[in-house]
């Protein structure tokens, strides 16, 4: 045996699966990016699809095949469904919008690049001495992941539970509260919809302004009319 073939491996002597992870990071890295760049919305979200596709390739090839299926079905299957679906129901607009620009762009950057910088950090920090055998038994199958899940993270599994709870119920809350400060006074003790117009500074209904006009411009004309029959009489006279 040659002693290019007893060599250990190493970062020089990178394996097709190692070379396919790096590839398919940086296919998700820039769709990553244009997710976040772009104008279009629509744009954005089928980018944003490539993104956790590629994340959950990525998750293949680590042998979690468990938490990948869970990216595609959750993340993929619905989180990018549940957008699409807002989109259309707020009737956001398909093409380039300008409201979807910042002018805080180099400040969200910014704080973007420190996040990854401390995210990259502490994941280096924490598994610098850990390899994961590739070649050996999977270790993402579905019985590892629900042991060590239910076993070692359980508290923060049920906090994490928890704090998406509450930001539901805080979601639901700010735009109910949101939809009441909008909402136009009532009138006559009934809510005044879109198609019916708002009370004046006068604290009348247009409305009721149209029926007094009305009235007033009646009582007018059976004035004139009243008149007119007094002068024919006088004229006859």
């Amino acid at each position: 045996m040659s002693p290019l073939a007893q060599a250990p491996h190493g970062f020089l002597s990178p394996t097709g699966v190692e070379v396919a992870f790096v590839l398919v990071g940086l296919v998700t890295f820039g769709a990553a990016l244009v997710t976040v760049t772009t104008r279009q919305l629509v744009h954005a979200a089928l980018w944003l699809v490539v993104a956790l596709g590629g994340l959950a390739v990525e998750y293949l090839l680590l042998t979690a095949e468990f938490i990948a299926w869970v990216q595609v079905l959750i993340y993929v299957g619905s989180v990018v469904v549940l957008l699409l679906f807002g989109l259309m129901l707020t009737k956001a607009p398909i093409g380039r919008s300008q409201d979807a620009d910042s002018g805080n762009r180099w400040i969200a950057l910014a704080v973007a690049v420190a996040a990854a910088a401390a995210l990259a950090w502490v994941v280096v920090d924490a598994f610098r001495t850990t390899w994961i055998d590739l070649d050996g038994a999977a270790a993402g199958s579905t019985k590892v992941t629900g042991a060590s899940l239910f076993q070692n993270w359980v508290l923060p599994f049920e906090a994490l539970s928890v704090l998406l709870l509450a930001a539901l119920v805080g979601a639901i809350v700010l735009s109910r509260k949101a939809k009441a400060e909008s909402a136009p006074p009532p009138v006559n003790g009934r809510p005044v919809t879109q198609s019916s117009p708002s009370v004046t500074d006068s604290g009348i209904h247009p409305i009721e302004q149209e029926s007094e006009r009305d009235t007033e411009q009646e009582s007018e004309r059976d004035t004139e009319q009243e008149s007119e029959r007094d002068n024919e009489q006088e004229g006859a006279r």
